[in-house]
């Protein structure tokens, strides 16, 4: 999990952090807040890792003990890039919901991140509807 929160950003790093990925479980949780390695990544903005994350299998929708997802990071830190590269595992839940009720969505509402706000629009209407 540590692993995540590296600057890993020389083709050097990142194959030590994908070794360490690879022999561990990608998605452990924490025990303090139930956060993934690929929430804190997001969190603190480690595009690299991120990427490096998704490639190793990181479940995009886990949720936290809060409810939070890697998307809502990424909304409530105002993390565009992330969360583009999120939505473009054709994976993220936009509908999932936190502890409080809220979506990516109203989170990137309520942290007043128009940019994302308006990637999250875009790639809600290009969801097909259900059959």
């Amino acid at each position: 999990m540590l692993a995540a929160l590296t600057a890993a950003e020389s083709p050097d790093d990142l194959e030590v952090a994908e070794q360490l990925l690879k022999m561990g479980d990608v998605n452990a949780r924490s025990r303090q807040a139930g956060q993934t390695a690929l929430m804190l990544a997001v969190s603190h903005g480690r595009v690299a890792m991120v990427k490096l994350l998704l490639s190793c299998g990181a479940d995009v929708n886990a949720q936290d003990r809060e409810g939070s997802t890697a998307l809502m990071c990424a909304c409530e830190h105002g993390h565009t890039h992330i969360t583009r590269l999120l939505l473009e595992t054709g994976q993220c839940d936009m509908s999932l919901t936190d502890k409080n009720g809220q979506t990516a969505l109203t989170v990137a509402e309520e942290a007043s991140h128009e940019d994302i706000l308006q990637l999250l629009k875009s790639c809600e209407k290009s969801t097909p509807e259900p059959l």
